[in-house]
């Protein structure tokens, strides 16, 4: 089975409205976001990042990269800038999948299963699962590297992605468990 790891809305300026939330959010889960990601790189699976666009259409995902690392959340997040060959796809929408290239992406690696960690569990990972498994790909969310602006909405999605959506909740260790 082909998995890829897509990493989800990590780069912001946490300047919105629930900001400092998912900001806090961040800071407890960015040991889990870097197993995560260290375990991929590790095993060769392809990282995909998928971020929101700041209202720029010109391209430019290293200049959202490069501005969240100089906002309040950049020393936390210099640890996960993507490395030479790791791919950006920007979207417009909550959904890594809605008006973006991600699916002729996953069909050039033949994915089967995609392990999804970001921000936030509520918004856009849980959108980005529906749409994923609507697509007929499996669907694995790592909760614990996964960021939230609401504790209790993030336990609600989960569950319904686990018990409606068909989604697998698992560890950090998602590439190197037997």
């Amino acid at each position: 089975m082909r998995d890829v790891l897509v990493v989800i809305d990590l780069f912001q300026d946490f300047g919105h409205e629930d900001g400092e939330q998912l900001l806090a959010s961040l800071e407890s889960r960015r040991d889990a976001i870097a197993r995560v990601l260290e375990d991929a790189r590790s095993t060769e699976v392809p990282v995909i990042f998928v971020n929101d666009h700041p209202g720029v259409w010109n391209s430019d995902a290293r200049r959202i990269v490069a501005d969240a690392l100089s906002g309040p959340g950049g020393d936390h997040l210099r640890a996960f800038v993507p490395q030479p060959g790791e791919r950006i796809v920007l979207k417009p929408r909550y959904s890594a999948f809605d008006h973006t290239p991600l699916t002729i992406l996953l069909q050039d690696l033949a994915c089967e299963r995609l392990v999804l960690i970001g921000m936030t569990t509520e918004g856009c990972i849980a959108q980005s699962a529906i749409d994923a498994r609507e697509l007929g790909y499996k669907v694995s969310v790592v909760a614990a590297a996964s960021g939230t602006t609401d504790d209790r909405l993030q336990r609600i999605a989960l569950e319904y992605l686990e018990k409606v959506v068909g989604a697998h909740l698992i560890g950090e260790d998602a590439f190197t468990r037997g």
